[in-house]
């Protein structure tokens, strides 16, 4: 099996490092990941600055490619430029910090996997639910059997699956649920602040709304210690107001009356 692993957190994350050690066990495992943190970068793609690839060593032993791009370059130019043959699936992770509910739509690690979907590769984004995370080694086995089991079942085209994994030991993970997309957001706060110069600037904050009370939606899901895992997919269309809207008439738009 080919396993092409990425990131938002950047090549030197220990999320990657212990994805890429337990994926070994199970494929031929490459890294291309972005060479810094870029993390909330969403699905931004690099167009008007050229992009560098520079081999990267852990302990002196090749470890993969650092990127100075976004989730997304990596998968596209990883593919495209740096593998030589497309791999039979991309996994991005382990992310610091949950990417449930709105949060998917900001998130690189996703928007990795999803760059990945647009480019016919089954693909997982894989996120522990701590900035801080301490527990990385069940959710790198829980990575190596789902990869085994999407390649074997074939996911859709264009389909991901998006993964929470709550930060505890394995024996307090309350269980893993098959989950919907939640509703829950950040109600952003930009703080301002002043530079040693007493010029204003802003940082932003804020706190994530909960309005997700059920165990099908992942937010939910991992507030209660279970494994979070989302089929999504990037067909943004609202298909019931599409339905609506067919009787608004839109042609009518066109004539000058």
């Amino acid at each position: 099996m080919k396993i092409l692993i990425s990131n938002d957190d950047g090549i030197d994350s220990p999320g990657i490092l212990a994805l890429a050690d337990e994926l070994k066990k199970i494929g031929q495992v490459t890294v291309i990941a972005p060479r810094t943190e870029q993390s909330a970068v969403g699905h931004s793609i690099t167009m008007k600055m050229p992009l560098r690839i520079t081999e990267y060593y852990r302990n002196g032993d090749f470890f993969g490619y650092a990127i100075d791009g976004t989730p997304a370059d990596c998968i596209k130019i990883g593919i495209r430029n740096i593998m030589k043959e497309a791999p039979d699936i991309v996994i991005s992770g382990i992310n610091l910090g949950s990417n449930t509910a709105i949060n998917i739509i900001y998130s690189g690690t996703v928007s990795a996997a999803r760059e990945a979907a647009i480019m016919d590769v089954p693909a997982i984004a894989v996120s522990v639910t701590s900035h801080e995370a301490k527990h990385y080694k069940y959710a790198a086995e829980l990575s190596r059997k789902l990869a085994e089991l999407v390649v074997k079942n074939k996911l859709k085209t264009g389909t991901l699956l998006n993964v929470n994994v709550p930060d505890l030991p394995e024996e307090q993970i309350a269980g893993i649920l098959l989950t919907q997309q939640g509703k829950s957001k950040w109600d952003d706060v930009y703080v301002e602040r002043q530079d040693p110069y007493g010029k204003n600037y802003y940082w932003l904050t804020g706190n994530l709304v909960q309005v997700d009370n059920a165990l099908e939606t992942d937010q939910f899901a991992v507030r209660n210690n279970y494994v979070s895992i989302t089929p999504i997919h990037f067909d943004l269309t609202d298909y019931e107001t599409y339905d609506v809207m067919k009787g608004w008439k839109l042609e009518n738009l066109g004539n000058n009356k």
